[in-house]
């Protein structure tokens, strides 16, 4: 008798009372949805796997992607013992017991692939004790986890690995999956006995709100589904699956709002505008319509870095300062705790001085630069790095900065056709007006020089 026998792949008897997502799991690669990057036709991982040359690898991506799914299916394809270990209840003295198994096994002719999830909660010990096993063979190792590998995973362990990354499931895969699980009578909705005379309708687009509120997680879909439709009463052998039960069911208003779509563009928008306006509640109230609809943290906050430099620019430099740190902190501790960090960042946005002579003077630049002729670099300014570089002139007549009163020269340095031109004038606003007042003096001492 072993200590973690294997999980079988087809349904068991009375499977029917197990939760939709355990049986609606995949049990072929045809029925994998979301990971053709991985495991389509003729993609490599797939390959190894039909040709049962397959090593130890570490599988990494966001939960409900698929991870214990794909280790499952790897086994039945290449017929081995397929052997589950927790991470988060298991020590040294369950690892040693299950090599002890799978050397026994190997005695008899029989390969042993051990999965192990969430690996990261493994300590640099108990990841060591796999080694000498995956060395010999005896075990292929796969390793499931939502953390970077780079970090949670040693080296030596991930030397002697692949690593594939899973995505998050598109709405798309995650609709075609809730349908499925609406049309399989034998593993989906319909094969609970009590529900298995009924018929199942969606209105107004509802199977798609179940995809789009998963963000990306099969699981969490699947099991919405179920509570949706456990807590829809039928009528005349019809169930009939709206909106208002949707949220109902998930105890939380499902916003409107496609990543993809006018939502996206027109919410941005609101958001944006809202900032330049320095409308802080409109800001606020955008920007958490955005987070609770699934927009992703990190699009939001690289739309503050942008507004930073357009709207607010020298006005107050620490604008920018304020948006990456947004940026940093999201994508160190995520959601929902790194939303306050937007939150600061778009409540300082809001509040801060606008200037968009920047955005306005680099536009002017770029328009010069693809207008005028590519001119070339005053001789002044050149590198004089040769005696031939010397004798044509290269740095004659550069003045050194530092050897000037107020660490100013009347030196030109635009090319010659360009001299004049004027690109950033700045405003009166916030640090701006101070900016503006630098350059005023600047600009007189350098006319004083001349004269």
């Amino acid at each position: 008798m072993t200590l973690f026998p294997p999980a079988p792949l087809d349904p068991a008897p009375g499977s029917a009372s197990r939760p939709l997502a355990d049986r609606m799991r995949p049990r072929t690669l045809e029925e994998m949805v979301g990971q053709e990057a991985l495991v389509g036709p003729g993609k490599p991982l797939r390959v190894q796997i039909e040709s049962d040359q397959l090593g130890s690898l570490i599988l990494w991506g966001p939960p409900g992607v698929g991870k214990t799914t794909l280790a499952e299916i790897i086994a039945h394809l290449t017929a081995r013992r397929f052997v589950p270990f927790s991470a988060v209840t298991s020590g040294i003295k369950e690892i040693r017991q299950v090599m002890v198994e799978a050397e026994s096994a190997a005695r008899r002719g029989l390969r042993t692939i051990l999965f192990i999830d969430e690996i990261h909660r493994f300590n640099k010990a108990q990841q060591d004790a796999f080694l000498p096993y995956v060395e010999k063979g005896t075990i292929t190792l796969i390793g499931a986890t939502t953390e970077n590998p780079s970090f949670e995973v040693n080296s030596a362990l991930l030397s002697r690995s692949r690593v594939y990354v899973l995505e998050p499931l598109s709405d798309d895969a995650l609709l075609a999956l809730v349908e499925r699980a609406v049309a399989d009578r034998e593993r989906g909705l319909l094969a609970v006995p009590e529900l298995a005379a009924c018929v199942v309708v969606s209105e107004d687009d509802t199977l798609l709100r179940v995809a789009k509120a998963a963000d990306g997680d099969a699981r969490v879909a699947l099991n919405l589904l179920e509570t949706l439709v456990r807590s829809t009463p039928a009528e005349a052998g019809v169930i009939r699956l709206t909106p208002a039960r949707l949220e109902e069911a998930a105890q939380r208003k499902l916003l409107l709002y496609d990543k993809g779509g006018e939502q996206h563009y027109n919410i941005i928008s609101a958001f944006i505008k809202s900032m330049r306006n320095s409308d802080v509640d409109a800001a606020l109230y955008w920007m958490a319509r955005m987070l609770e609809s699934g927009e992703d943290p990190l699009y939001i906050a690289r739309r503050m870095v942008r507004f930073a430099g357009e709207d607010v620019g020298m006005a107050d430099p620490r604008a920018l300062e304020q948006a990456m740190a947004a940026r940093d902190a999201v994508h160190f501790i995520g959601r929902p705790e790194g939303d306050l960090a937007l939150a600061q960042a778009a409540v300082y946005l809001a509040l801060a001085p606008k200037s968009n002579a920047l955005y306005k003077a680099y536009g002017a630049v770029l328009e010069d630069v693809q207008r005028t002729r590519a001119e070339p670099v005053p001789l002044h300014l050149r590198n004089a790095v040769t005696p031939l570089m010397r004798g044509l002139g290269y740095a004659r007549g550069y003045q050194y900065a530092h050897d000037q009163g107020g660490r100013v020269t009347p030196m030109h340095c635009l090319p010659e056709a360009l001299r004049d031109r004027v690109y950033y004038e700045p405003s009166a606003e916030g640090h701006e007006r101070r900016v503006r007042e630098r350059m005023q003096d600047l600009a007189a001492r350098r006319e004083e020089q001349r004269e």
